[in-house]
């Protein structure tokens, strides 16, 4: 996966629950950081969204060892 193919994936998250990251792209990597501005600091959401980002990447590890 590239580093721009998992900002879109982590991009199409954040669109469906309305709650935006920091991301940091760059060439071979990104960087995302949940933290919820009008409160200053992390919420349950912030959590929520990590893992759901988490998954994005554990599922690309599952699709490049079943076709290892």
């Amino acid at each position: 996966m590239t580093a721009l193919t998992f900002t879109n994936k982590v991009g199409e998250i954040a669109e469906q629950e309305g709650h935006h990251p920091a991301i940091l792209t760059e060439w071979g990597k990104a960087a995302v950081a949940w933290w919820t501005h009008k409160i200053r600091g992390l919420h349950r959401n912030d959590f929520i969204m990590a893992a759901k980002t988490d998954e994005v990447y554990r599922n690309y590890e599952r699709s490049m060892s079943a076709t290892a």
